[in-house]
């Protein structure tokens, strides 16, 4: 099982071969911009340049929409590419799509076959057990649709906090604090030139060295 997991799409300019085995240029990418239609999320100026991003790679991308597929249609789309790049936005409408689609399922089977997944902001955060750590900035400007359990996909066994930057110390420091007493999950803190490979059971911070609060 291969995922990177950034805080930022900008990180995707680095040379990501030595960590996934190609160049981004030679993947074939389904880029997931399912989160960039939740309520509250009025910039759409980062899926642009995630485009931007991948067309000056040379990579093959298609844009993905999850609403209004099914694991069927999925499982048959996905044959076509080596990796799904799941953009940010509002991750509780991404785990709306991500639930009522059955990309939850369908991912879990790919990965084991060399499946790599890659995701930025709300795309990282979906990878965690809940998507608990997502309240931590702008708790109020998204909507939750309805939900309270929060329950994600469960990829990876800590929780991550994405743009993260000095001025936020203390208040993220508190948060997690809250929420480690709570859960007991550790937490893994990028800021936006960093993501986190992991490949199988091992996994690395790339792109610095690891924050510690």
């Amino acid at each position: 099982m291969k995922l990177l997991l950034l805080s930022s799409s900008r990180f995707l300019k680095n040379d990501l071969k030595p960590c996934l085995g190609k160049s981004l240029g030679e993947l074939r990418i389904a880029h997931i911009i399912s989160a960039s239609k939740g309520q509250g999320v009025n910039d759409l100026g980062y899926i642009e340049r995630t485009k931007e991003i991948f067309n000056n790679s040379g990579c093959y991308f298609e844009d993905l929409d999850l609403d209004g597929k099914d694991e069927k249609y999925l499982r048959e789309y996905l044959k076509n590419f080596d990796a799904v790049f799941v953009n940010g936005g509002s991750t509780f409408y991404l785990l709306k799509s991500i639930r009522e689609s059955g990309f939850d399922k369908v991912i879990k089977e790919l990965l084991p076959q060399g499946f790599i997944y890659m995701g930025a902001s709300a795309g990282s955060y979906v990878c965690c057990p809940t998507i608990e750590m997502a309240l931590w900035k702008h708790q109020d400007k998204y909507d939750h649709y309805g939900y309270s359990d929060l329950s994600a996909l469960n990829l990876v066994s800590f929780f991550i906090i994405v743009h993260y930057s000095e001025e936020l110390k203390d208040s993220i420091k508190n948060f997690i604090k809250e929420k480690l007493f709570k859960t007991g999950y550790p937490v893994k803190v990028l800021n936006d030139n960093q993501a986190i490979l992991i490949d199988n059971s091992k996994e690395t911070i790339l792109g610095g060295e690891e924050i510690i609060l």
